[in-house]
């Protein structure tokens, strides 16, 4: 269960540090149970756009985990060394 926290400003709305950082940890559970096939699936859950899923796996690449999408298998991967 997610607690959605938002801040407003300049009628802009941003997710908080902690509810970010929940989100960040289910989402690399999902993908390395392999069940993420598309950022949409993930949409309605956190009520936030696929851009917005998509910057998340960018910042787990960034910290370093390797996800990989294989066309093959249609899911997003993670690779491990």
């Amino acid at each position: 269960m997610f607690y959605i926290y938002y801040i407003y400003r300049n009628d802009k709305v941003y997710m908080d540090f902690f509810t970010y950082s929940q989100r960040l940890d289910y989402l690399l559970e999902i993908i390395q149970k392999g069940q993420l096939s598309s950022p949409n699936d993930l949409v309605s859950k956190f009520e936030c756009t696929e851009r917005t899923i998509r910057k998340m796996i960018g910042d787990l690449r960034r910290k370093g985990y390797l996800i990989k999408y294989s066309r093959k298998e249609l899911r997003y991967t993670l690779i491990n060394i």
